[in-house]
């Protein structure tokens, strides 16, 4: 569904660490500072209301599962903007959770979620491994589409998702012009994979790409990458946060997805 007039939509970089209050109002204040520039759609990033260890997000699940929602939904309609809630634990067993996230909108109703597909179990180095599927359930394999005539047709994903180019075609396929993924994207891979991969979200599905991200070290050991953008559907990143916590702000207009896809219509050559 194509919306109607352009709008500013802002991506929050934070650096999130294991005090969930703590973590909230800083959301809050990012938050507002966005809607006081006038953005409509302000996304978070993954985990952003605790980010520790695996085993202590599994611990603090049931507080941050009953604590997030309120918190969005209460957010979102004092300052009438839509939020994407980043990513958050959702209790799914009772060894496991989901990694979800939300979409808001302006009057604090949560309009869609998506539960996190692709997990990410990864050895980097020796010293420097991950295993998400220990404690985290694999949502449903299906395309999260929300599309309405203000904020256009958005395509949800989460952080290793972005690696899957072919569950953004999907998105793409279900009617997404703009596709969300929240991070909390390392270090070690971002400064080599984060913008080429975002970049060729973008430009394959000729669609805006927005990205809130974690940066900067949280506890002794967990380093995350930055570089919050909003990427336009030539490619081009139009806004980009950097290294520090803090929002960045663009456009997304819908003329520029009309006129990108009629310059290079892909989408209607494919043959697969």
């Amino acid at each position: 569904m194509m919306f109607t007039a352009p709008y500013k939509a802002a991506v929050v970089q934070m650096n999130s660490q294991t005090d969930i209050d703590q973590n909230l109002q800083k959301a809050y204040n990012y938050i507002k500072e966005a809607a006081d520039h006038g953005a409509k759609v302000i996304g978070l990033p993954e985990n952003f209301s605790f980010l520790g260890g695996l085993s202590m997000r599994m611990e603090q699940a049931e507080v941050i599962a009953e604590k997030v929602p309120d918190f969005l939904s209460h957010t979102a309609k004092e300052f009438d903007v839509y939020i994407l809630g980043g990513s958050y634990p959702v209790p799914a067993t009772e060894s496991k959770v989901f990694n979800r996230s939300p979409l808001y909108n302006s009057k604090g109703e949560e309009v869609i979620n998506y539960n996190k597909i692709h997990l990410f179990d990864v050895e980097l180095s020796d010293e420097e491994k991950y295993k998400e599927s220990d404690y985290v359930e694999a949502g449903v394999p299906e395309p999260a589409v929300y599309s309405n005539t203000v904020i256009g047709s958005w395509g949800l994903s989460v952080c290793y998702d972005l690696r899957f180019p072919e569950y953004y075609r999907l998105l793409t396929d279900r009617g997404a012009a703009i596709l969300s993924i929240p991070s909390a994207f390392t270090y070690t891979t971002g400064k080599h994979h984060w913008l080429p991969l975002l970049r060729a979200r973008a430009i394959e599905n000729t669609s805006y790409v927005f990205a809130p991200a974690q940066t900067g070290l949280h506890g002794d050991d967990r380093r995350t990458w930055g570089h919050a953008v909003i990427i336009d559907p030539w490619g081009e990143v139009v806004s980009n946060r950097g290294e520090e916590p803090g929002i960045a702000i663009a456009e997304i207009n819908p003329s520029r997805i009309t006129e990108v896809r009629k310059a290079i219509p892909s989408l209607n050559h494919r043959r697969f």
